[in-house]
């Protein structure tokens, strides 16, 4: 009986995991993909590749929380919807893609930075109304 991952599975929990957005990525190009899994793959991959995180990573434990569990839940739901020979098809070049570095998707980026104004404003209005 084991108390835990070892350091060497973690990390190649990790790599699948990164070579499945990519897996993913190239799922969402393909004809065969249907309409419905297109649409969750791109949420999942382009909120994966976003420099922003929805939960900014400097809130204690909140921060990882997406990094830890919204991502590779995703990631596993969206790779259900996609066809099993789908995502065979392109699991090579997926890692091919995964050694070269993972590309920054900026519009999402600026999007998340975006809704927090949005959050902070709309917040800020409520508190000043509680002020005397």
């Amino acid at each position: 009986m084991r108390d835990g991952f070892s350091f060497a599975e973690m990390k190649r929990f990790a790599g699948k995991l990164k070579q499945d957005v990519f897996v993913l990525y190239l799922s969402y190009k393909d004809s065969r993909t249907p309409w419905y899994a297109k649409v969750v793959a791109i949420c999942v991959v382009a909120y994966a590749f976003s420099p922003i995180d929805l939960i900014p990573d400097f809130i204690p434990v909140l921060g990882y929380v997406d990094d830890l569990i919204i991502v590779p839940l995703g990631i596993l739901f969206a790779l259900k919807l996609i066809p099993t020979e789908v995502a065979d098809d392109h699991r090579e070049e997926a890692e091919r893609i995964r050694q070269s570095g993972k590309p920054k998707n900026w519009f999402v980026g600026v999007l998340f930075i975006v809704v927090w104004i949005v959050l902070a404003v709309w917040l800020g209005g409520i508190l000043m109304t509680f002020l005397p």
